[in-house]
Parts: C-alpha cells; structure tokens; sequence
C-alpha cells in the first residue's frame, strides 16, 4: 500500500515537474518570440527611418539643382553682382518654401527701401543744388548793388 502510495507521489511530482518544465519552456518561447518581433519591428523602424532620410536627401539633393540653376539665370543675367552672391550664401542653408518667400519679400522690401533712400538723396542733392544757385543769384545780386553805390571820393 505505502509503496504504492510513494509510486503515485513520485509520478504526481514527475507530473508537476514536467508541466513545470513545459510551462517554463512555453514561457522562454513566449519571449523569444515577442523579442523577435520586437526586433523584427525596430528594423522595420529602422527601415521606414532610412528610407525618410534617402527621400530628404532626395528633396535637399533637388532644392540645391533648383538652386543653382536659378542662381546660375541671376548670374546670367548679371543682376546685382556682389550683393546677389552675399544674399545667395545667406539663402544657401535655407530649406522651406516660407523661407524663401520671406526672403523674397525681405529682398523686396530692402530693394523699396534702397529705391527710397536713393530717391531721398536726390532730392537733397537737388535742393542743395537749388539753394546754392540761389545763394549765387544773392551774391550777384549783392554785387551790383555794389557796383551801383556811388564810390567814396578819392
């Protein structure tokens, strides 16, 4: 009877130990396999991530052609010789549409407000060149004045 008993706990600890055997090896294949798709998931980011940055470089790689295609027109076109060249390597780091049109519009604004200061200049230089005619027909007119008050007498 004991050594029948003793038989059925050593096969019931058998039992227990190869369920816990299994258990552990179901839970060890349970986390290689979410690592490996954990792992399969970061290349996949990894992936997805090379290829944004190719596409990036792709659209930086073509902003630049555009670029130095217009730039090469401008030169052609010999507008504004060094200054063109400063403004060029102030764009160059450049990168967005809204950029490039605020530059625009900076460059058309210094453009009016160059275009106003010349216009300024004129202006000064036309009423100095008006005052100085009239300080002349003054001083001509001061000498005849001179030259019509009789002489002292010798």
């Amino acid at each position: 009877e004991r050594e029948r008993e003793r038989e059925g706990e050593m096969e019931e600890r058998k039992e227990r130990e190869r369920g816990e055997e299994e258990g552990e090896e179901r839970r060890e294949r349970g986390e290689r396999e979410r690592e490996e798709r954990r792992e399969r998931e970061r290349e996949r980011e990894r992936e997805r991530e090379s290829e944004r940055e190719r596409e990036r470089e792709e659209r930086e790689r073509e902003e630049r052609e555009r670029r130095r295609r217009d730039e090469r027109r401008e030169r052609e076109r010999g507008e504004r010789g060094g200054e063109r060249e400063r403004e060029r390597g102030e764009r160059r780091g450049e990168r967005e549409e809204g950029e490039r049109e605020r530059e625009r519009e900076r460059e058309k604004r210094e453009r009016e407000r160059r275009e106003r200061e010349r216009e300024r200049e004129r202006e000064r230089e036309r009423r100095e060149r008006e005052e100085e005619r009239e300080r002349e027909r003054e001083r001509e007119r001061e000498r005849e004045r001179e030259s019509m008050s009789p002489s002292p007498a010798i």
